[in-house]
Formats: C-alpha cells, sequence, structure tokens
C-alpha cells in the first residue's frame, strides 16, 4: 500500500472516534431529555391519582419505575453497548446514585457557595451532572473494557 494511502487511512481513523462520541453524546442528551420531561408529566399525573400518599413517595417511584427504561433506550441507542445486563445495570444503577450525589454537591456549591441565580445554576448543575453521568457511563457502565 502506498505511503499516501496509508496517510489517509490514518487520518479517517482519527475522525471516526469523535463522530462515534458526538453522536453517543446527542442520543444521550435526546433520551435523558425525553426521559426527564416526561417524567414531569407522569410524576404529575401519579401525585394526582394517589393523593393519600406523600407527594414526594410517589415521585420518588415514578423516578425509580424510569430507571430500567432509560437504562435499555441509553444501552441500545446511545452507547450500542452489548455488555452483559448482570454488569451494566447495577453500574448503572450506581451510577444514578451518584449522579443524584453530584447534583446534590453542584447544587450546594452553585447555589449556597457561589450565590448564582437559580436559572444559571439549575443550568449548570443539569449540564455539569449529565456530563459526568455521560462519561462514566460511557467507560465504565457501557463500556467494553
Amino acid at each position: 500500500m502506498s505511503l499516501s494511502l496509508e496517510s489517509l487511512m490514518r487520518d479517517q481513523l482519527a475522525v471516526r472516534p469523535r463522530s462515534v462520541v458526538s453522536a453517543q453524546l446527542f442520543a444521550f442528551l435526546l433520551i435523558g431529555g425525553a426521559a426527564a420531561l416526561s417524567f414531569v408529566g407522569v410524576s404529575a399525573a401519579a401525585i394526582a391519582a394517589f393523593r393519600e400518599l406523600p407527594s414526594w413517595l410517589v415521585s420518588a417511584l415514578c423516578y425509580a419505575a424510569y430507571i430500567v427504561p432509560v437504562y435499555l433506550l441509553h444501552r441500545r441507542f446511545a452507547f450500542r453497548s452489548d455488555a452483559d445486563h448482570g454488569r451494566a445495570l447495577p453500574r448503572y444503577i450506581a451510577v444514578q446514585l451518584c449522579g443524584l450525589g453530584l447534583a446534590t454537591l453542584f447544587s450546594w456549591l452553585a447555589y449556597g457557595v457561589i450565590g448564582m441565580p437559580t436559572l444559571l445554576a439549575a443550568i449548570l448543575v443539569v449540564g455539569l451532572t449529565s456530563g459526568v453521568n455521560f462519561l462514566v457511563l460511557r467507560g465504565w457502565a457501557f463500556g467494553t473494557a
């Protein structure tokens, strides 16, 4: 193979991972955003339907009900992973729990320490938490290693 063809192949291989990460990130944000929006509606309807239960409990149960379907969507479409469910699902759940802790920490920093305005702080918290979740899910929960 000529040297010019080898240099073209190396350039194509160098570009491909960036496009894969971009596609994964886009699918991750699309799935997560759609799940978040539908969660608001489902949670509000469930709270209205189950008035005898505390709202926080109904909301938490709704959130728990979203874990497996969103896991399956992320596994299939965002990360296109063939990782074993016995390994990937517990890791996904662990990332979700850590994400809750991170969101709490980022909120404390943004609101309490820095004193940011509400909208800006909320955007920062969602962005930072989602970014960390994406990286950990990509590399650990759904990674092939």
